[in-house]
């Protein structure tokens, strides 16, 4: 295969050849196993839609969705039974045309005797369950509680009450958008002749002030356009960034900018001294709150007493982090709460300073609803905790740990972050698939909050699969008409009603259906 193919081939184009091998050949018939073994393998990662990738890919240029599948893929080569196998969100950056032969992979591992457990919000994933069982009704402290166990028919059916899945599943509440559509005006960003990985010579012309969509099958070359290339561009010439952009002839436009923001679903942090009040500058004005109270003026206790990121007022023991890192050699780090603070990460004379009746160990406890009850008399701090609650984080403690936020979680606490600060309405704003992991109900918070920084005046670029998202948008860029070496073309550029009529466009089509 790699003598004939050459390791820069597809996998498509490798189990066409690897199939068509005449098998009555007797170097063949004397390797007839390994062959065999090569192409199960092959027709498996197609079957599960990454025929485009190329045979010498590195496994960390991946998508978390390719190596997912990859993943898939390789325990379907196996053939085993009685296993159970738990996938967590394996949709994630896959369109919708691909998304079912997904379905139909997972629905072989079950029809072999295997158990599939799938944590998914995708519509066509959970109509194809055999058992849906739905948890909430909230998220964080509101959630917790089995809402519905039952075929996903009988959940669209609204059996029982108005459940918040089924709501959407039967198409009784959908996502809408308050905000008025607008239409392009004589401002563009205009990417010149991209031609990096799989681009064909691309230009891309997107209208500045509105929130666009780049769309298009995995592997059609979104993500090279917009992250690599476009992003990595402005990036270098509006905030000094080092980065190097992919290759293009040109970026115009980029002047009607002051900075760009791009919001990815990185972790905000990797250890339980990072949180949602140090990430959004909250924990500054806590702090110097309760320099403020009485028992601090009178220790003359100053702002740096109440950090636990310095000595003098946190728990030694555990230097201020709540819990105690064990190295568990060749696995990943755990942690336990410290015996000595108790996980309050200060010792006993800085928890003895209160405000409103609680210390700031117990103010980090609190969610950030109930912090909004408890400091609607402080400014600088309601006016933090009320940007939280507007991106639907309003069950997320002050103080929790980031290293147990999910992707979403990251996200919009990224985004409470950018809508804190004054807006000059010249900013580009670059988000890779935000849907990712959320709900409908919080898709909605989202494209609710992608509205109102479009309004004030920003640009939006959105890389998504998400169809009900797509079709709230003002303008698409469609990238394909497939994946690697068949993608790399703008399919379609314009309107979102436009898109659902473009015949080479397999989002249109999606759309339509």
């Amino acid at each position: 295969v790699l003598r004939t193919a050459g390791t820069n081939c597809e996998i498509e184009t490798a189990y066409a050849f690897v199939s068509g091998l005449d098998r009555s050949g007797s170097e063949v018939s004397t390797y007839g196993e390994v062959i065999e073994g090569i192409e199960f393998r092959l027709r498996f990662l197609k079957e599960v839609g990454l025929d485009y990738l190329t045979l010498n890919r590195g496994y960390g240029t991946l998508s978390g969705g390719e190596s997912q599948r990859v993943r898939l893929a390789t325990q379907l080569g196996m053939s085993l039974m009685g296993v159970i196998y738990v996938l967590d969100e394996p949709s994630i950056g896959l369109h919708a045309k691909d998304n079912q032969k997904l379905i139909e992979t997972l629905k072989e591992l079950r029809d072999v005797g295997n158990s599939v457990v799938v944590v998914e919000h995708d519509e066509e994933m959970m109509r194809a369950a055999d058992h849906l069982i739905e948890i909430g009704p909230g998220a964080g402290l509101y959630g917790g509680e089995v809402l519905y166990e039952g075929p996903p028919q009988q959940c669209a059916a609204g059996d029982g009450s108005a459940r918040s899945t089924g709501a959407y599943l039967s198409g009784a509440q959908q996502l809408t958008r308050e905000a008025k559509r607008l239409e392009p005006s004589e401002r563009w960003v205009v990417v010149k002749e991209a031609s990096h990985h799989n681009l064909k010579g691309v230009t891309a012309e997107i209208p500045v002030g509105l929130l666009t969509c780049v769309t298009g099958v995995s592997g059609s070359g979104k993500s090279t356009l917009v992250n690599q290339v476009l992003a990595k561009a402005a990036a270098r010439k509006l905030n000094r960034s080092k980065d190097i952009p992919g290759v293009h002839k040109g970026i115009e436009g980029l002047e009607q900018f002051e900075r760009v923001v791009r919001v990815s679903q990185d972790p905000i942090g990797q250890s339980p001294r990072s949180n949602p009040a140090t990430y959004t500058k909250l924990f500054d004005a806590l702090r110097d709150l309760y320099t403020k109270v009485p028992l601090s003026r009178t220790r003359g206790y100053k702002a740096g007493r109440f950090s636990f990121n310095a000595r003098g007022g946190r728990c030694e023991r555990c230097q201020g982090q709540g819990a105690i890192k064990l190295d568990m050699l060749f696995m990943s780090d755990a942690y336990i709460e410290c015996p000595s603070c108790n996980g309050q990460r200060y010792n006993r004379e800085t928890l003895e300073a209160r405000y409103a009746g609680i210390n700031i160990a117990e103010a980090l406890d609190l969610s950030v609803d109930a912090a909004r009850e408890k400091f609607k008399n402080v400014p600088r701090i309601i006016e933090k905790l009320n940007t939280l609650e507007q991106v639907g984080l309003g069950y997320l403690k002050l103080g929790q740990a980031a290293n147990t936020l999910s992707g979403g979680e990251a996200q919009r606490l990224k985004l409470s972050l950018e809508l804190s600060k004054r807006n000059s309405g010249k900013n580009l704003y670059i988000l890779d698939e935000p849907t990712t992991g959320l709900h409908w109900a919080d898709i909605q918070r989202l494209s609710d909050l992608l509205f109102r920084l479009r309004d004030q005046g920003n640009t939006v670029v959105v890389i998504e699969h998400h169809l009900d998202f797509i079709g709230l948008a003002d303008w698409a860029i469609d990238l394909g008409p497939g994946g690697g070496s068949r993608g790399g073309e703008i399919v379609y550029s314009g309107s979102v009603d436009g898109l659902r009529g473009c015949e080479r466009s397999e989002t249109g089509a999606s759309l339509k259906a």
